[in-house]
């Protein structure tokens, strides 16, 4: 597959836009332009590119192999045209911005965001506290913190916005250790603890007998009691490591779980500094979300 030279951004904002909004109704109401146009956008761009990007029907629209491949290419180049601009519109942004999360999330969804950030702004400094969700509550709340991601239960859901939504899933290091005929060794964060809650309410409703096992504030110490076979835990699914194993909730006996939620709460004044921060996180994590809808010949609705 051979490209010309360059490629219009353009174009594959418009890509990028169908592909995240699940259709060309809804990406031409994102970028304000008629849905004729987009069409338009997309079709050059396969011209352009030489190859088919979506497969289409009535009913929806699926990424070629070849589509998968150039919506990575085209995110990265997006996001690399959006950090000039802002570097070059915002040059004066400077001092401190204050964010606090809890540290699953903040190792595995914020890395990227925060290194664009630092290099897009290298005169402001980033403060990050990674703290369990109460924890990181209580800072923001006596004023320690200007912005705040948080675990939350979807159904009492009031304060903040909420920014990321996904599976929660049990791991362990064997699948046998579940299948015993005793009390469920649970390894957990100590109380109180959104996941802690989420896995006793749920053995407790379908009267599955456990205990805890061990108990860690430490994401890194959770996870090396669970590969020493302590016990089992709950993780997003996404955020469970490679050498543990996803148990099968009906083959080992285990309730499903409700999704996680994060929401991203903020100060009342917030610096343009930090206004951006917000605006780049929350950017970057609306992406996120639309990338893992679909994996395996990504489904778009609409």
């Amino acid at each position: 597959m051979t490209a010309p030279a360059t490629t219009d951004p353009e174009l594959l904002r418009a890509f990028v836009a169908v592909v995240e909004s699940g259709g060309f109704s809804r990406a031409a109401e994102r970028l304000l332009r008629g849905q004729s146009a987009i069409s338009l956008q997309i079709k050059r761009l396969e011209q352009h590119l030489g190859v088919k990007l979506l497969e289409r029907s009535p009913r929806h629209l699926s990424l070629t192999g070849e589509g998968e491949l150039i919506l990575d290419y085209a995110r990265r180049i997006l996001s690399l045209n959006e950090e000039l601009s802002a570097r070059v519109r915002e040059p004066e942004l400077s001092g401190v911005v204050r964010l606090g999360a809890p540290e699953d999330f903040a190792t595995s969804h914020l890395p990227s965001v925060l290194a664009r950030f630092a290099r897009s702004h290298p005169q402001v400094a980033l403060e990050v506290t990674c703290e369990l969700t109460l924890q990181v509550l209580e800072r923001f709340h006596s004023g320690g913190l200007d912005i705040a991601l948080v675990k939350r239960e979807p159904a009492a859901a009031s304060e903040g916005i909420g920014v990321w939504r996904e599976p929660l899933v049990w791991i362990a290091a064997d699948k046998q250790i579940a299948l015993g005929e005793g009390p469920l060794p649970l390894v957990v964060s100590p109380s109180p603890c959104v996941y802690r809650k989420r896995m006793t309410v749920a053995l407790d409703a379908c009267r599955r007998r456990w205990r805890i096992a061990y108990t860690c504030g430490s994401l890194a110490g959770a996870h090396a009691a669970v590969r020493a076979g302590l016990g089992v835990t709950v993780l997003p699914k996404e955020m469970a490591p490679a050498d543990l194993t996803i148990l099968n909730s009906e083959a080992c006996a285990l309730p499903a779980l409700e999704d996680t939620e994060m929401a991203l709460i903020e100060a009342v004044q917030l610096s343009p500094a930090a206004r951006r921060l917000r605006d780049d996180i929350m950017g970057e994590l609306e992406h996120g979300s639309a990338a893992s809808v679909g994996e395996a010949g990504r489904r778009i609705g609409g």
